[in-house]
């Protein structure tokens, strides 16, 4: 391959991702009626991190300490989330509310059909593809995450499933690849 070549993949794999991104941010945001790492939060609580700590939630989303618990205090003053006593004197488990977990399914629709559209307007045999390459990309993405966190790299990012919908990715049938990839090392990406 030139390196013409891969100067050219790189930056329309780069568009891309930065269009997505853009789409999924603003949809999600728009839903949560919260932006920066609301949506994000909504979804870990609702998917896998209910009745975990504010350091727990700060980790999946990549915030530090303060911005964690300044958005937990937004999300509580909006009735989305409720605080309670944790494991130990000092912490505290966070739940969502009723109202919490109807944000949490807006915000995964939204994120959803921010990118249908998109899924719509390719054949069969190009999803085919698509989803070939993506179950080929995230364990590299993965393990290249979770390797930086090893070597104690806090801006390795959120976690990756932070806005996933589990039930959509299969991963209670082990069909996700981000789960598989976890279940063979330790930290979470």
């Amino acid at each position: 391959m030139s390196r013409s070549t891969e100067a050219r993949d790189v930056n329309l794999l780069a568009t891309l991702v930065t269009a997505l991104s853009d789409r999924i941010r603003y949809a999600t945001e728009s839903a949560a009626g919260h932006t920066s790492a609301a949506p994000a939060a909504l979804i870990a609580l609702h998917e896998f991190l209910g009745g975990a700590s504010i350091d727990d939630l700060r980790k999946a989303v990549s915030l530090t300490p303060s911005g964690a618990v300044r958005l937990v205090d937004r999300l509580e003053a909006d009735g989305y989330v409720q605080r309670s006593p944790g494991t130990d004197g000092r912490s505290v488990s966070l739940k969502l509310t009723q109202t919490g977990r109807a944000a949490a399914r807006r915000v995964q629709a939204a994120r959803s059909d921010a990118l249908s559209g998109i899924l719509d307007e390719l054949s069969q045999e190009e999803r085919s593809s698509l989803t070939r390459l993506i179950e080929t990309l995230l364990p590299l993405i993965v393990s290249d995450r979770a390797a930086a966190r090893e070597r104690g790299n806090e801006r390795s990012g959120g976690w990756l499933c932070r806005l996933c919908d589990f039930a959509a990715c299969g991963r209670d049938q082990g069909e996700c690849p981000v789960a598989n990839t976890i279940a063979s090392t330790s930290p979470r990406p």
